[in-house]
């Protein structure tokens, strides 16, 4: 006999999980290291519109499994004025109609950069990109995909978790 949660008190089916305990906090072990990153952060993110920008972060996060940073760029987009359809349809936004063109060149030149094993950065996703965005503008938006991936790693391996909500 099978049994679901279905027959569980509502309590208990809503309770939540709690967060890995994180691993180490590296702004207080290794000061330096954070303030460097978060500098990094400050500059990279400054030739591309905002919305753009937090669309990237969202992606990359979920590509790489970063909780902490999906819920925290999810959040901010929607503050910016991110609509809340596509930041939930991120993982598929090539079978949407609601990403632009210049959108979707910067989607896959994130996934090629995130997923370097898969492939490296094939010279089609980089020349859409380039056809979208002004030098400056690309620069920039590679440091932001370049930015929140090391922020992704930061978040995964010391198991970063969002806040309760």
């Amino acid at each position: 006999m099978t049994t679901t949660n279905d027959t569980a008190p509502a309590a208990a089916r809503d309770a939540h999980v709690p967060a890995p305990e994180q691993r180490i906090s590296l702004p207080e072990v290794l000061p330096d290291f954070y303030r460097a990153m978060s500098a990094l952060e400050r500059t990279s993110k400054t030739g591309i519109e905002p919305q753009l920008a937090e669309l990237v972060k969202i992606h990359a996060s979920m590509v790489n499994g970063c909780a902490f940073c999906i819920d925290m760029h999810s959040t901010d987009a929607v503050k910016g004025g991110e609509q809340e359809h596509r930041i939930r349809s991120l993982p598929a936004w090539r079978e949407t109609p609601w990403f632009t063109a210049r959108e979707r060149a910067a989607l896959a030149l994130t996934e090629s950069v995130t997923l370097l094993t898969q492939g490296h950065v094939p010279d089609a996703v980089y020349q859409e990109a380039a056809r979208h965005f002004a030098q400056e503008e690309l620069a920039s938006l590679i440091a932001v995909i370049i930015t929140i991936n090391a922020w992704n790693r930061v978040g995964v391996t010391c198991r970063l978790s969002p806040a309760p909500r």
